[in-house]
């Protein structure tokens, strides 16, 4: 890549927060997909995203796998699967802007719907049947488009009013699948190429080392600031995409 100096410093800070998200504030995630769409194109910026995804979120699962709650990422792997084979098809046909837009209106439709039923009843609700296969498909296609499944995924889990420990496990080990179930299909599109992979792993000690500070936050941040901070980031990811 011949980038000048501050495009290096950016890519940088883009892995650190990669692996922060993954291990400590799940929505630093989405910092690092506007900081990647800013130096490439939306579409080339996915292919680079993704295999430093796929090695943060194995960083992740080693470092808390015990805290997974499977019961819940059940309800969610046939619909994700649905979600992603549905961004394959859309991704040729939407463009960049379009995608960003479409993303950022899922996003804040389901955090109001989620604020809605807090404030109703005074705490975390219960969803219906709907919630999760609903939660699924809309994070499998907005992940393929835009590696933009994160902000949903708080709101899901802040749903099953999970512990921050849980919540991070659980998380962990439903983006390292889904990132591993993508990679074939933006290999058929050739957004991840030998070019886009020599930066991974240029990039990849940044990611390591953001994973590493992220594990001493998660430890030491209060529950109610981690659950404040996973929905501030979320409504904040959505209005991005949509300007």
């Amino acid at each position: 890549m011949n980038w000048e100096l501050w495009q290096w410093l950016l890519a940088i800070a883009g892995a650190l927060a990669i692996g922060l998200a993954k291990t400590g504030i799940g929505g630093l995630g989405m910092l690092a997909v506007v900081i990647f769409a800013n130096l490439m194109p939306a579409r080339e910026a996915s292919g680079v995203v993704l295999p430093m995804l796929c090695f943060a979120d194995v960083v992740a699962v080693l470092a808390y796998r015990q805290h997974a709650q499977w019961k819940f990422l059940w309800k969610l792997f046939p619909w994700t699967a649905v979600g992603v084979v549905a961004g394959y098809l859309a991704l040729g046909r939407i463009n960049d802007r379009q995608a960003s837009v479409l993303i950022g209106v899922i996003i804040l439709v389901l955090l109001a719907v989620h604020l809605w039923r807090q404030r109703r009843r005074g705490e975390l609700a219960e969803h219906g049947a709907w919630f999760a296969p609903t939660i699924g498909v809309l994070a499998g296609f907005t992940t393929l488009v835009a590696n933009a499944a994160g902000p949903l995924m708080a709101i899901y889990l802040l749903a099953m009013r999970l512990p921050k420990l849980e919540y991070v496990g659980t998380g962990a080990v439903y983006f390292m699948l889904m990132n591993l179930f993508k990679v074939p299909f933006m290999l058929n599109l050739a957004l991840i190429n030998p070019t886009s992979f020599s930066l991974n792993l240029w990039l990849a000690p940044a990611v390591l080392a953001g994973a590493l500070l992220g594990r001493k936050i998660l430890v030491r941040i209060n529950q109610k600031l981690f659950e404040d901070l996973a929905l501030i980031l979320a409504a904040l990811a959505g209005v991005k995409l949509l300007f």
